[in-house]
């Protein structure tokens, strides 16, 4: 089954990086979506339905963590899973990121196959 991914980093390097390791895991991606921060993230959630967002904690305009937070506080989007891919990977971040509704954590930098087992425990775990 192939899911639709929505990648949020202020990056354009990184959203491309981590594009090219998911094609490279072999995770079956039927659409990914890319925004540069929380705000992007939320409109693209608005107008089309993502099965998984991976996201940066640090970006301008909405971090990480707010936008988790966002998502969580809205009844549409509380049931899509998040994975936060960060080179921050303090245990406090990691819980308060958790308890705030994410649902993964994978440490920059990531090997493939670290990627594709998270994404892979997250969606069995979302019945998606």
């Amino acid at each position: 089954m192939a899911f639709s991914v929505l990648i949020v980093d202020d990056s354009p390097a990184m959203r491309s990086f981590i594009r090219r390791v998911i094609d490279l895991s072999g995770f079956e991606v039927d659409n990914c979506s890319e925004a540069a921060d929380g705000v992007e993230a939320l409109c693209q959630l608005d107008r089309r339905w993502i099965d998984i967002v991976l996201t940066d904690i640090n970006m301008p305009n909405m971090n990480g963590e707010e936008l988790v937070r966002r998502m969580a506080e809205h009844e549409m989007l509380r049931s899509v899973p998040v994975v936060v891919i960060s080179t921050d990977s303090t245990e406090t971040r990691i819980e308060r990121l958790m308890a705030l509704g994410a649902k993964g954590y994978v440490k920059k930098p990531f090997l493939p196959e670290t990627l594709r087992e998270e994404l892979e425990r997250v969606l069995e775990e979302a019945n998606v």
